[in-house]
């Protein structure tokens, strides 16, 4: 597949996407820049580090602005949400590792979560053989 039908691809899986979709492409992406960022750290490649990072707290700012404010899922969310922020943040500056592999654990079981609410969801729909 060359680089352009890729990217047909991609738009087209995104402009397709469900919500709930959506959201787990959004904590994939979060994981893959932050274990970018930290193989920068390690390589002491500063702006691969600081590029990734920054794209981690965008994505983490796209899904605070995403949260049903009035929902209580999202009383608790945006909390963990500013958190995990403020720990990107820090975390750049100091050059830390540690804060990048703590905000990678709390995404993964954010995407996880949300991956069998994706899946809870499908089986309510369309019955038991929804799986992906």
């Amino acid at each position: 597949m060359s680089q352009q039908q890729f990217q047909v691809y991609k738009n087209n899986s995104v402009s397709t996407a469900s919500p709930g979709e959506l959201t787990l492409m959004l904590y994939n992406g979060c994981l893959k820049f932050i274990k970018i960022a930290k193989r920068g750290m390690e390589e002491k490649n500063y702006e691969q580090k600081n590029t990734n990072i920054q794209k981690t707290q965008r994505i983490i700012q796209e899904l605070m602005v995403t949260l049903d404010q009035d929902s209580a899922v999202a009383k608790e969310m945006m909390p963990l949400y500013d958190y995990i922020n403020r720990q990107l943040m820090d975390a750049n500056i100091k050059n830390d590792q540690a804060m990048l592999d703590e905000v990678a654990e709390l995404v993964t079981e954010f995407r996880d979560t949300w991956k069998e609410v994706i899946k809870l969801n499908r089986q309510q729909q369309y019955g038991k053989g929804a799986n992906f």
